[in-house]
């Protein structure tokens, strides 16, 4: 399995060469002091090709969600296959719909990389059942718990801490269970859940050729 690495310095650098605050890495504050590209060269504009503007807004998804270019791929292939609504809508209520993206949504985990770690240490049960799979996904009636393990894990307490999302999406619905939380998913995503600014244009545009 790929292992997704990230530090802290690369995760800014990253904000700041996409200019966007991306949630999913886990570590605000990027374009706080220094609202400009990395390097020495940051500071100074730049015109930007249509291309480039267009593979930036693509990275944003990638980044956030921190899958790799050929699963993205796959998901815009897979979307394009539901003629039901725009594909670059389904794309993003996939996304959103994955395990690891969910429980960082519900603050039980304060990035996506560390939700993925807390899926496949066994920490969460959907239905009762542990799920181990972070690109699992998830659907309208499922009922998500943590184990005891993870309520005591070093992912959960500093999320709970310290929030990184100021509130969860109307999609899901948290409880106490004891003295820990469950959670529902109430409805299937909205496209507009995506939580960093979206110009969904550019990306249909950028994989316009894939089918």
């Amino acid at each position: 399995m790929a292992k997704h690495t990230m530090g802290k310095k690369s995760a800014f650098k990253i904000q700041r060469r996409l200019g966007v605050e991306l949630p999913g890495l886990g570590k605000a504050g990027a374009l706080e002091r220094r609202p400009y590209g990395p390097g020495m060269h940051g500071m100074k504009r730049k015109k930007l090709s249509d291309f480039t503007i267009r593979l930036m807004e693509k990275q944003k998804v990638r980044f956030h969600y921190g899958i790799r270019e050929g699963q993205l791929v796959n998901l815009v292939k897979k979307a394009k296959k539901d003629t039901s609504r725009a594909w670059v809508d389904t794309m993003v209520i996939l996304l959103e719909s994955r395990i690891d993206n969910v429980i960082f949504r519900l603050n039980w985990a304060p990035s996506i990389p560390a939700a993925r770690q807390m899926v496949s240490h066994g920490h969460i049960m959907v239905n009762g059942k542990k799920l181990t799979v972070g690109s699992a996904t998830v659907k309208p009636g499922d009922v998500i718990t943590i184990t005891d393990k993870g309520a005591k894990s070093g992912n959960y307490l500093q999320a709970k801490a310290k929030p990184r999302l100021s509130a969860i999406p109307a999609y899901l619905a948290t409880e106490k269970d004891g003295e820990k939380e469950k959670a529902k998913v109430m409805a299937e995503p909205l496209p507009e859940d995506i939580p960093f600014p979206f110009e969904k244009r550019l990306v249909i545009e950028y994989y316009w050729k894939v089918r």
